[in-house]
C-alpha cells in the first residue's frame, strides 16, 4: 500500500520534516518511476506565509540531522552563513552584574563513570562548576572552534551546533528536498478540509480549487495551525502562569566589520524583566529580547535592546526596527490527532532559552520516520505513544527552562521575585529540586530513553546559579575520590592542548570560504 504523506506549512518545521522522511522512505533513484515508490512526500506551502525566522540555534543533533539527509557541512556553513554553536552562555541570572555560567555540549569528564558535581560540591569553590569539569566554556571565551580544519565534516574535538540563518536555511532545505529527496512542491493557500466518516482527513483543497489527497496530514503551518487548531480544535495549554515571558523583539545586525570575534555560543543576557539572545553568524549577529508583558511594556523592552546594541563595540551603527512577536507561551493538549499530527509551532511554542524550538522539531519528524503507520489501525496506535511521549518531552522543557529562572538571588524587578514564588514552579520540578539538594542529578535520575536534557544539563544549570548539594568529602568513597582527581587532571590538560590547537570560529569559516 502506498503512503502519501501531506505537510502543510513551510518553513523550518516543514521543510525539516520532510527532508527527514523523504530521506528514509523515498528513492532518490531518478529512473524510479513515483508510481512505484511505497511512500511519496508533498509540501504544501502558503505563498501569504512568511517564515517566522527566529530560530537560529540549534543542538548536536542538527549535525545528524543534515548528514543522515545527505546535506554536505561545507555547503550548509557557506549557503546558511552559519557558525558553530557549543553551548549557551548565562550572563546576570543568578545576580544583577556581569557574573556568567556556561551550558556547553560536552558532558562533564567521566559522565556516566563518577559523579564529579559532588565531588566538586564538596572542595572549596576556587573555580567555576563548568570549568573544573569541561574544557568547552574556556575554548567558547575565547571565540575557538569546536574542531580543526584538518577534521572531516561533522566531526569534532568538541560537540557542537550550529547557529544560522533561519531563511537561507529554509531556501537550502527546500531546493535539497525537491532536487534530491523527491519531495513534491505545491504553492497553494488551504481553504478547505474534506474528512473522511472516521474523522480522518482525506483532503485539503486549495486556493486554485486544486485537491490534495494524503494518508497522513502533517500541520507545520505555524500560529496558524490550520489542521490540528482551526480544524480539528483540538486546544491550546497556556504555560504562563509558569514561564511568563510572551513577547520578543528581534533585530538582525551586521558585524562592524569583517574580522570582529564569532562566537562560539548564544549569549542569553538577564534584563529586569526578561532576557536578550545573541547569536552570532559569519556576517551578522541575531539580537532580540524576550519579555513578559504583564511586567514590562514594549517602549522599556525596546529601550533595554537598543542599549544592548548601542553598547557592544563589534556592532555596525544602523537604523533597524525590531520586529514584534507575539506569543502564548505552551502547547495542544493533543499532539497527533487522527491522521493529523502537529509539529513545530503548531504543536506549541515557548521562548527561545535553551533553543527548544528546532530539536523539537527533528526529533519528532524522526520519531514519526521512523515508526511511519502502513495501515490505519497502526496509526492509532502510534498516535497514542507519539502523544504520550511529545507531552513528556513539553513537561520536560517547561520544567528545565523554568530551572534557569527559579534559583536567581535576583530582587531588583516584580519579574524575577515572580519567578520565584512557589505557585509557578511545577511541582515535578520542586520535587526534583528537593531530591538535588542530598544528591546531584545523575545518570540513574530517569529511565526515559527519549529525554531531551540528561542530568549533565541539569547539573551546569543548577551549579552554574550557585546551588549546594549537601555530600561531605568525608562521605565519598576512596576509588571515587581518585577517579575524580583522574578527570579533574584530564580536564586540565586537554583545556591546555585544546587552547593551543582549535583556531578561532572567524578562522575557521574564513578559511572554509577560500577552498
Amino acid at each position: 500500500m502506498k503512503t502519501t504523506v501531506v505537510i502543510v506549512g513551510g518553513g523550518t518545521a516543514g521543510w525539516l520534516t520532510a527532508g527527514i522522511i523523504a530521506a528514509k522512505h523515498c528513492s532518490v533513484d531518478n529512473s524510479a518511476s513515483p508510481s512505484t515508490q511505497q511512500t511519496e512526500v508533498i509540501l504544501v506551502e502558503s505563498p501569504d506565509v512568511k517564515n517566522l525566522g527566529v530560530g537560529e540555534g540549534t543542538w548536536p543533533t542538527m549535525r545528524d540531522t543534515l548528514r543522515q539527509i545527505g546535506i554536505s557541512e561545507r555547503v550548509f556553513l557557506s549557503c546558511c552563513d552559519a557558525s558553530f554553536k557549543q553551548g549557551s552562555k548565562f550572563v546576570g541570572w543568578l545576580d544583577e552584574g556581569d557574573e556568567y555560567y556556561y551550558h556547553p555540549f560536552m558532558a562533564p569528564a567521566g559522565y556516566g563513570s563518577v559523579s564529579l558535581a559532588e565531588h566538586w560540591s564538596a572542595t572549596p569553590k576556587d573555580i567555576d562548576f563548568e570549568s573544573w569539569v569541561s574544557a568547552q566554556g574556556t575554548i567558547c571565551e575565547q571565540n575557538l572552534a569546536p574542531k580543526t580544519p584538518q577534521m572531516s565534516e561533522y566531526a569534532f574535538a568538541l560537540n557542537y551546533g550550529y547557529h544560522l540563518n533561519a531563511g537561507k536555511f529554509v531556501k537550502m532545505l527546500h531546493t535539497h528536498c525537491v532536487e534530491k529527496l523527491g519531495v513534491q512542491y505545491i504553492q497553494g493557500h488551504v481553504e478547505h478540509v474534506l474528512e473522511d466518516k472516521n474523522g480522518d482527513i482525506s483532503e485539503i483543497v486549495l486556493a486554485s480549487g486544486q485537491h490534495v489527497a494524503g494518508n497522513l496530514f502533517i500541520d507545520c503551518s505555524g500560529f496558524a495551525a490550520i489542521l490540528i487548531g482551526k480544524h480539528y480544535q483540538i486546544p491550546f495549554q497556556s504555560k504562563q502562569h509558569v514561564l511568563f515571558n510572551d513577547t520578543a523583539l528581534a533585530l538582525q545586525v551586521d558585524h562592524g566589520s569583517e574580522d570582529v570575534p564569532i562566537a562560539s555560543c548564544t549569549v542569553a543576557t538577564a534584563q529586569k524583566n526578561g532576557w536578550i539572545w545573541d547569536i552570532s553568524l559569519q556576517s551578522r549577529r541575531g539580537i532580540g529580547h524576550v519579555f513578559s508583558s504583564d511586567f514590562s511594556d514594549v517602549g522599556q523592552a525596546e529601550d533595554a535592546l537598543f542599549n544592548y546594541v548601542k553598547n557592544d563595540p563589534f556592532l555596525a551603527a544602523q537604523d533597524i526596527t525590531p520586529r514584534k512577536i507575539k506569543f502564548t507561551p505552551g502547547h495542544r493538549d493533543t499532539f497527533w490527532h487522527k491522521n493529523c499530527v502537529a509539529i513545530g509551532v503548531s504543536a506549541g511554542f515557548v521562548e527561545p532559552l535553551e533553543a527548544t524550538a528546532l530539536v523539537l522539531i527533528e526529533k519528532s519528524a524522526e520519531w514519526i520516520s521512523e515508526q511511519l503507520p502502513r495501515d490505519r489501525s497502526a496509526m492509532t496506535v502510534l498516535a497514542n505513544r507519539f502523544n504520550l511521549l511529545t507531552l513528556q518531552r513539553w513537561q520536560e522543557i517547561i520544567d528545565f527552562l523554568k530551572l534557569h529562572y527559579v534559583l536567581t538571588n535576583r530582587t531588583d524587578s516584580e519579574y524575577w521575585r515572580a519567578h520565584q514564588q512557589a505557585d509557578s514552579i511545577p511541582e515535578s520540578l520542586q520535587d526534583a529540586l528537593a531530591l538535588w539538594r542530598s544528591q546531584a542529578p545523575g545518570v540513574y535520575e530517569t529511565n526515559q530513553r527519549f529525554e531531551l536534557f540528561s542530568s549533565a544539563s541539569k547539573q551546569y544549570v543548577l551549579y552554574g546559579m550557585g546551588f549546594h548539594t549537601t555530600r561531605e568529602q568525608c562521605g565519598l568513597a576512596h576509588q571515587e575520590i581518585s577517579m575524580a582527581k583522574r578527570f579533574r587532571n584530564e580536564t586540565i590538560h586537554a583545556t591546555e592542548k585544546l587552547l593551543s590547537v582549535l583556531p578561532s570560529n572567524r578562522h575557521f569559516l574564513s578559511r572554509l570560504k577560500k577552498v
